[in-house]
Protein backbone atom coordinates (compact mmCIF):
# COMPACT_ATOMS: atom_id res chain seq x y z
CA UNK A 1 0.00 0.00 0.00
CA UNK A 2 1.18 2.99 -1.21
CA UNK A 3 -0.26 5.09 1.66
CA UNK A 4 1.59 8.97 0.56
CA UNK A 5 -0.89 8.63 -2.49
CA UNK A 6 -3.07 11.15 -3.66
CA UNK A 7 -6.01 8.07 -3.68
CA UNK A 8 -7.98 7.32 -0.89
CA UNK A 9 -6.63 4.14 1.04
CA UNK A 10 -9.70 1.90 0.04
CA UNK A 11 -9.53 3.14 -3.75
CA UNK A 12 -6.14 1.76 -3.83
CA UNK A 13 -7.11 -1.39 -2.05
CA UNK A 14 -10.11 -1.88 -4.49
CA UNK A 15 -7.71 -1.42 -7.06
CA UNK A 16 -5.18 -4.17 -6.29
CA UNK A 17 -8.02 -6.76 -5.57
CA UNK A 18 -9.12 -5.55 -9.52
CA UNK A 19 -5.17 -5.88 -10.30
CA UNK A 20 -5.19 -9.52 -8.87
CA UNK A 21 -8.28 -10.32 -10.46
CA UNK A 22 -7.11 -9.51 -14.28
CA UNK A 23 -3.57 -11.38 -13.41
CA UNK A 24 -5.78 -14.68 -12.49
CA UNK A 25 -4.97 -14.83 -8.62
CA UNK A 26 -8.65 -14.88 -7.94
CA UNK A 27 -10.37 -16.47 -10.42
CA UNK A 28 -14.54 -15.32 -11.47
CA UNK A 29 -16.32 -17.01 -9.30
CA UNK A 30 -13.99 -17.95 -6.80
CA UNK A 31 -14.23 -16.92 -2.87
CA UNK A 32 -11.80 -14.12 -2.12
CA UNK A 33 -10.71 -12.68 1.59
CA UNK A 34 -13.43 -12.05 4.06
CA UNK A 35 -13.25 -8.22 5.23
CA UNK A 36 -11.88 -9.35 8.42
CA UNK A 37 -9.16 -11.54 6.66
CA UNK A 38 -7.92 -8.83 3.95
CA UNK A 39 -7.80 -5.87 6.61
CA UNK A 40 -5.35 -7.91 9.19
CA UNK A 41 -3.32 -8.99 5.87
CA UNK A 42 -2.99 -4.96 4.91
CA UNK A 43 -3.11 -3.89 8.20
CA UNK A 44 -5.78 -1.65 7.69
CA UNK A 45 -9.29 -0.87 9.52
CA UNK A 46 -11.73 -3.30 8.66
CA UNK A 47 -13.75 -0.19 8.12
CA UNK A 48 -11.80 0.37 4.86
CA UNK A 49 -11.67 -3.02 3.62
CA UNK A 50 -15.88 -3.10 3.84
CA UNK A 51 -15.73 0.33 1.63
CA UNK A 52 -13.32 -0.70 -1.19
CA UNK A 53 -15.76 -4.14 -1.13
CA UNK A 54 -18.62 -2.10 -1.27
CA UNK A 55 -17.19 0.27 -4.10
CA UNK A 56 -16.29 -3.30 -6.37
CA UNK A 57 -19.98 -4.71 -5.29
CA UNK A 58 -21.37 -1.61 -6.83
CA UNK A 59 -19.43 -1.37 -9.76
CA UNK A 60 -20.26 -5.48 -10.48
CA UNK A 61 -16.57 -6.53 -9.95
CA UNK A 62 -17.39 -8.75 -6.71
CA UNK A 63 -20.58 -10.32 -5.07
CA UNK A 64 -21.67 -10.57 -1.60
CA UNK A 65 -22.89 -14.05 -0.98
CA UNK A 66 -25.18 -13.83 2.15
CA UNK A 67 -23.61 -16.28 4.60
CA UNK A 68 -20.60 -17.37 2.59
CA UNK A 69 -18.68 -14.59 1.49
CA UNK A 70 -17.64 -12.17 -1.15
CA UNK A 71 -17.05 -13.71 -4.61
CA UNK A 72 -15.78 -12.88 -7.79
CA UNK A 73 -18.16 -11.31 -10.24
CA UNK A 74 -18.88 -13.92 -13.20
CA UNK A 75 -18.40 -11.04 -15.20
CA UNK A 76 -15.81 -9.43 -13.36
CA UNK A 77 -12.55 -9.52 -16.10
CA UNK A 78 -14.90 -8.31 -18.77
CA UNK A 79 -15.75 -5.10 -16.95
CA UNK A 80 -12.27 -5.26 -15.19
CA UNK A 81 -11.09 -4.53 -18.16
CA UNK A 82 -13.60 -2.23 -19.85
CA UNK A 83 -13.26 0.02 -16.68
CA UNK A 84 -9.08 -0.10 -17.15
CA UNK A 85 -9.08 0.58 -20.57
CA UNK A 86 -11.68 3.59 -20.18
CA UNK A 87 -9.39 5.13 -17.23
CA UNK A 88 -6.42 4.74 -19.54
CA UNK A 89 -7.41 6.56 -22.64
CA UNK A 90 -9.23 9.36 -20.49
CA UNK A 91 -6.21 9.68 -17.50
CA UNK A 92 -2.50 8.20 -19.34
CA UNK A 93 -2.89 8.50 -22.74
CA UNK A 94 -3.33 12.95 -22.79
CA UNK A 95 0.16 12.79 -20.72
CA UNK A 96 1.39 10.54 -23.18
CA UNK A 97 0.77 12.29 -25.94
CA UNK A 98 1.36 15.81 -24.29
CA UNK A 99 4.98 14.34 -24.17
CA UNK A 100 4.82 13.17 -27.55
CA UNK A 101 4.16 16.54 -28.62
CA UNK A 102 6.98 18.08 -26.32
CA UNK A 103 9.41 15.08 -27.82
CA UNK A 104 8.24 15.70 -31.77
CA UNK A 105 7.63 11.99 -31.60
CA UNK A 106 5.33 10.53 -34.20
CA UNK A 107 3.02 7.79 -33.69
CA UNK A 108 5.05 5.50 -36.00
CA UNK A 109 7.84 6.13 -33.71
CA UNK A 110 6.10 5.49 -30.62
CA UNK A 111 4.74 2.20 -32.38
CA UNK A 112 8.49 1.43 -33.31
CA UNK A 113 9.47 1.33 -29.64
CA UNK A 114 6.36 -0.77 -28.58
CA UNK A 115 6.82 -3.17 -31.16
CA UNK A 116 10.64 -3.93 -29.76
CA UNK A 117 9.19 -3.97 -25.99
CA UNK A 118 6.82 -6.40 -27.41
CA UNK A 119 8.18 -8.14 -29.82
CA UNK A 120 5.07 -7.25 -31.78
CA UNK A 121 5.61 -6.08 -35.42
CA UNK A 122 3.76 -2.02 -35.22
Amino acid sequence: MEFSQPKGIYMQIADQIRDRILEGEWAEGERIPSIRELAVALGVNPNTVTKSYQALTDREIIENQRGLGYFVAPTARKTILKEMKNEFVREELPRVFHTMRLLDMSVDELAEHYGRATGEKP
